[in-house]
């Protein structure tokens, strides 16, 4: 039986990114669907992340998260960072990254990208919601951007309802 919310949620398709996080030396990469700005001046985004990832975990403890956007034809990418866990795999293994302001990881191959500083964490429930101010942007991959329907077939590297999980 359908639930009443997904006639709304349902047809939202947003685009997906990749945010990664560094600190305690540890470094942590995800795949999220919940992102946005969330002002004008001075120019704020919010990245949601999972209470049960292992990125969230890292990002709670780091300055600096980059957010990345990637194309459609990096599925793959999509699919290491959304269907792995950090907890058995180095998702960073064998990929271009460089290192960004306050120790963010960078994705060099992104369609686009930015690392911002933390500056408010917001508990949103399953998900904490770390609002960033931009230091530094970069990318520039041509293509159509990877969203949601796109990236519908990538199994969750874990369970969705299942906390302490990792991502």
């Amino acid at each position: 039986m359908a639930r009443a919310e997904d006639g709304f949620l349902g047809r939202l398709d947003p685009d997906m990114c990749v945010v990664t996080a560094a600190a305690g030396g540890e470094r942590a990469g995800c795949l999220v669907g919940f992102a946005s700005q969330c002002s004008i001046r001075p120019p704020r985004f919010t990245v949601w992340l999972s209470k049960a990832n292992h990125t969230c975990r890292v990002a709670r403890a780091a300055h600096c998260l980059a957010v990345h956007l990637l194309t459609r034809d990096q599925h793959a990418l999509a699919e290491r960072f959304g269907g792995e866990t950090g907890d058995d795999t180095d998702k960073f293994a064998g990929l271009d990254k460089t290192p960004g302001p306050g120790g963010a990881v960078v994705l060099a191959d992104a369609a686009a990208w930015f690392v911002g500083t933390i500056l408010h964490r917001v508990d949103g429930g399953d998900h904490v919601g770390f609002v960033l101010d931009p230091l530094e942007w970069g990318g520039g991959r041509a293509g159509p951007l990877l969203r949601l329907s796109d990236a519908m077939d990538i199994e969750a590297g874990h369970p969705v309802d299942r906390p302490g999980g990792s991502n």
